[in-house]
């Protein structure tokens, strides 16, 4: 039974499997959407780090990037896809399973 569960975490996504898109994840997952600025303040990467993390999530699916105008100024925001929130979702579930040491 352990075995499968030490299988399960072996097999987590490796696309949110890391802190900083983790962190990206997690928080659009609770706040729908939040701008690059935001998330920038939030997860504590520059903005070259971040753009990198947010594309990598983007090309996967996970989440959806626009360009908005905010008066005259350019403003970029990222939202979960419905694919990113399942797969966060799931990823969740590994991790509690994990805990509970559930196998299966």
């Amino acid at each position: 039974m352990r075995d499968n569960l030490y299988s399960k975490l072996s097999s987590l996504d490796r696309t949110i499997n890391e802190p900083a898109r983790l962190s990206i994840m997690a928080a659009l997952y609770d706040l729908k959407e939040a701008d690059f600025v935001f998330l920038q303040r939030l997860t504590g990467l520059t903005r070259g780090n971040l753009s990198a993390h947010i594309y990598k999530l983007a090309d996967k699916g996970y989440i959806a990037v626009e360009k908005r105008f905010v008066g005259k100024k350019p403003v970029t925001v990222c939202r979960l896809t419905p694919e990113g929130e399942r797969a966060f979702r799931e990823y969740v579930r590994v991790l509690e399973d994990l805990v509970k040491g559930k196998g299966d």
